[in-house]
């Protein structure tokens, strides 16, 4: 049964840096895509960062361009969500999800193309 945990959330003022990691485990194979997505109460979920199979292309939403760098370790099964300058508007839980549809070079922040999804860190930018 596959799992996606998340970890790295945390307070941190505006400005500051966070990095999120997301672990894979159960999976069927290593063809599959992994998105990033947020919430904040009173908004609707959001898809933040997207990395392809094959992790040489990703996707930004353009209210975090610039900003978040997405990456990740095959070895580690781990995917990354590097977080800097932080704006008080970026605070929401962040959710990683995996995807097996698609190529090997594609990018997606559809929410509905993926087919597992873990239980969210949250993050909180405040003064």
């Amino acid at each position: 049964q596959v799992q996606l945990v998340e970890s790295g959330g945390g307070l941190v003022q505006p400005g500051g840096s966070l990095r999120l990691s997301c672990a894979a485990s159960g999976f069927k194979s290593d063809n599959y895509r992994v998105g990033w997505f947020r919430q904040a109460p009173g908004t609707e979920h959001e898809g933040v960062s997207s990395i392809s199979m094959s992790g040489g292309f990703t996707q930004y939403a353009d209210s975090v361009k610039g900003r978040f760098t997405i990456s990740r370790d095959f070895a580690a099964n781990t995917v990354y969500l590097q977080m800097n300058n932080l704006k008080p508007e970026d605070t929401a839980i962040y959710t990683c999800a995996l995807s097996y549809k698609g190529s090997r070079w594609t990018t997606t922040l559809n929410e509905g193309e993926y087919d597992h999804w873990g239980q969210g860190t949250q993050v909180t930018v405040s003064s």
